[in-house]
């Protein structure tokens, strides 16, 4: 048999040794699988069956291979949830944990991802949250497999009192550290916010704020 043209769509944004069984668990229940543009409120989704369509993923199309791999087989997981308990379950409750788990058991993480991935998506994979952002743990070393983007850092890595760009427009002045988050001062409106380590910022010079 030769390559679908869904494997070979799927080639192109996660590990290869992935793609046969992901392509499968896909094509076994007619998902329609969509790679969108980089949104800012959600990494992937699935949709149950209505309104005469069938089965639907989208996946970002900005994430990088291994995000993209744990983004998809998570909303596979909802898949196969709908398929055996319809909408009686919580979405994140633990029948979709156990599907979740289950999907994963089917790879030899440890010699399909790099040492620090495998390494925390074993922890994770303790107890799923309902986005691998979720866990910090996870994201962290997620995102050491970004495209690098001069001026850009996480908040957390940032000198104290340094100026940052947060979205577009807003400018702060990182603060104190309150557990995950820091204490950050928005210039414009001098209103402290909270803001977690974690997030992506634009590094900022003093004349530029």
């Amino acid at each position: 048999m030769g390559v679908s043209p869904l494997q070979n769509a799927l080639a192109r944004y996660m590990p290869p040794a992935f793609v046969p069984t992901v392509s499968h668990w896909l094509t076994e229940h007619e998902v329609e699988v969509r790679i969108t543009r980089s949104r800012q409120s959600k990494l992937g989704d699935y949709r149950s069956p209505q309104r005469g369509k069938g089965h639907r993923i989208s996946i970002n199309r900005d994430l990088n291979p291994y995000a993209f791999t744990i983004t998809l087989i998570h909303e596979i997981a909802h898949l196969h949830t709908f398929v055996q308990y319809k909408n009686r379950v919580k979405p994140h409750g633990e029948e979709w944990k156990r599907e979740f788990q289950w999907l994963m058991g089917h790879f030899d993480l440890d010699r399909l991802l790099p040492q620090d991935v495998a390494l925390a998506l074993r922890h994770y994979l303790r107890n799923p949250a309902a986005s691998s952002c979720t866990d910090p743990v996870l994201l962290t070393v997620l995102r050491r497999y970004d495209p690098q983007v001069p001026g850009v850092t996480t908040l957390s890595e940032l000198p104290p009192r340094s100026l940052f760009r947060l979205g577009k427009q807003r400018i702060f002045r990182k603060g104190d550290k309150l557990r995950t988050r820091y204490k950050c001062l928005e210039i414009s409106s001098q209103r402290f916010y909270l803001i977690n380590g974690l997030a992506e910022v634009e590094i900022l010079k003093e004349r530029e704020a």
